[in-house]
């Protein structure tokens, strides 16, 4: 067991929980282990990784609303590989921060009601993050706790860029573009400030089972797909993106659905699986031949084309693509669709590099050229706790 102190993160998603095993060495941070958690598998099982090897442990505890008994027992069997008593703070990842949460904060009493009062804005996610967090609260009073925002990164962006063409009053309220996936574009930001430096105006295209695209301009955020709410932008695993308005009143008003059933329906049943009326992910879809699924990942790399399109409207000009997430850092098949959507820009994709997730992944004569850069933001979370902490 490690012999220096510890740090923890916790990126709750609304059916899953990765968590990071850090090492504090002086002023920097460095992933020593992570795990898993699947709250759809039944019973629950811990899978953890250290080093090369691997370890899948099932969880006795019951699956209960304060998560109580499940965070017990996953630090008893991290004790079993890292010395837990050398924990000395847990970083979580929020996805809402509103308007008042624009930078990582230290979790006391009022800060943590003040991420529960933000539960409307983001009611899948939200509530997830605070069960963590009010459970290790409960288990480990005296951890010191931080968050991070996916939407804080955002924060940058113009009043125009986030503001929807409804009355005054509502955006005053609040009823505006936020963005999300702000830690991932914020480790990306940072690699291509490292790596890229004669490259200034960039999107980023952080594609997963939900995803988005960033407009970057020397590393600061200018636009995103993603707006209001996880539903809004390009179409996802099982999110339709951008949708006219009219659809949900045709669907209420019409079709007689419930708001529950309409909620369902937008983050469960649409998307990809929706339009293929398969699956929901992009490597089954590649592989299965009937049209329904051609149309879905066609549908797919349309829509990242156009908002590549849009965006480079924002940023005047277009210097660089970056790719990045599972479906952006693994599959060829779809960053080379994307790509020669955009033949228009004068991007021509290098076959051979994409093949094999190479960084770059346009020839020399393409005129903007395209990146693959794994993201981690768990690394960043456990930076600005370990800022926090070493704060005060």
């Amino acid at each position: 067991m490690p012999s220096t102190d510890l740090l923890l993160t916790f990126n709750a998603g609304s059916s899953t929980v990765k968590i990071g095993i850090f090492a504090i060495e002086d002023a920097k941070v460095r992933r020593i282990g992570k795990g898993v958690i699947d709250f759809r598998a039944a019973p629950l099982a811990f899978s953890l990784t250290e080093g090369p090897k691997t370890f899948d442990m099932p969880l006795k505890a019951a699956l209960t609303d304060d998560l109580h008994s499940v965070v017990d027992e996953t630090f008893a069997l991290l004790a079993d590989h890292f010395d837990i008593a050398a924990v000395r703070a847990a970083g979580h990842r929020v996805v809402h921060g509103g308007d008042r949460f624009t930078e990582a904060i230290s979790l006391d009493d009022a800060a943590i009601d003040a991420i529960d009062a933000l539960i409307p804005l983001a009611p899948l996610h939200q509530p997830q993050a605070l069960r963590f967090i009010r459970a290790l609260r409960h288990l480990r009073p005296h951890l010191a706790q931080t968050a991070s925002f996916d939407t804080a990164f955002h924060a940058t962006q113009a009043d125009l860029v986030r503001r929807f063409a409804i009355p005054r009053t509502l955006h005053e309220e609040g009823v505006k573009r936020y963005g999300f996936h702000g830690l991932s574009y914020k480790f990306i930001a940072g690699e291509v400030s490292r790596r890229l430096s004669t490259k200034p105006r960039i999107v980023a295209a952080h594609l997963g089972s939900g995803a988005s695209l960033c407009a970057l301009e020397k590393g600061v955020s200018r636009d995103c797909s993603m707006g209001f709410s996880t539903l809004d932008g390009i179409p996802m695993a099982t999110r339709p993106g951008w949708l006219d308005p009219g659809v949900i009143l045709h669907l209420l008003q019409q079709k007689k659905l419930s708001a529950d059933q309409v909620e369902d329906m937008l983050y469960h049943r649409a998307g990809l699986l929706g339009v293929s009326g398969i699956n929901a992910d992009t490597r089954d879809l590649l592989e299965d031949g009937r049209p329904e699924a051609r149309e879905a990942l066609d549908l797919f790399t349309l829509r990242i084309a156009g908002e590549i399109g849009r965006m480079s409207v924002t940023l005047g000009r277009l210097d660089a693509i970056v790719f990045t997430a599972g479906i952006g850092e693994h599959q060829p098949q779809i960053r080379a669709a994307v790509l020669q959507r955009l033949a228009w820009l004068g991007a021509t994709v290098d076959d051979k590099a994409n093949a094999a997730n190479g960084f770059t992944i346009t020839t020399p004569a393409s005129r903007i050229t395209a990146h693959v850069i794994p993201t981690d933001e768990e690394q960043i979370i456990a930076q600005e706790a370990l800022a926090l902490v070493r704060s005060g």
